[in-house]
């Protein structure tokens, strides 16, 4: 970023990011990491109900997504002890910050949707 003809960039975590956009992007860019954090707002989560809500995810690509959300602190992963274990996914509270982030982003694309296209049925 260019401030007053200087150029800038953020440095984080041994990462270098243009500008605050990329920051964020690291954190919540791809084609899953908003969709788990959306499923994840309004509470707790096990795996399959994350899977059930996302169902063209692979299971390795949900547990790729959920390993690098844990890792960046963005979620947390609770294990029972129990057989067969429990797990359950929750938003930190720094990930519960993205909520208004992630709720302006999918309001900007149903309007979006309902502009060029149509709700349709998925059978």
């Amino acid at each position: 970023m260019i401030i007053d003809g200087k150029k800038y960039k953020y440095r984080m975590h041994n990462e270098d990011f243009h500008c605050a956009l990329d920051v964020t992007m690291r954190f919540i860019g791809g084609k899953w990491k908003a969709v788990v954090i959306w499923y994840l707002r309004n509470g707790k989560k096990r795996f399959g109900e994350l899977k059930s809500h996302i169902p063209d995810i692979t299971d390795k690509m949900l547990s790729l997504q959920l390993k690098a959300l844990e890792q960046d602190g963005i979620i947390s992963r609770k294990v029972y002890p129990e057989v067969p274990p429990r797990v359950e996914y929750e938003l930190t509270e720094e990930g519960s910050s993205l909520i208004p982030i992630v709720e302006s982003i999918a309001k900007w694309g149903r309007k979006k949707a309902e502009n060029e296209g149509r709700m349709v049925l998925d059978e």
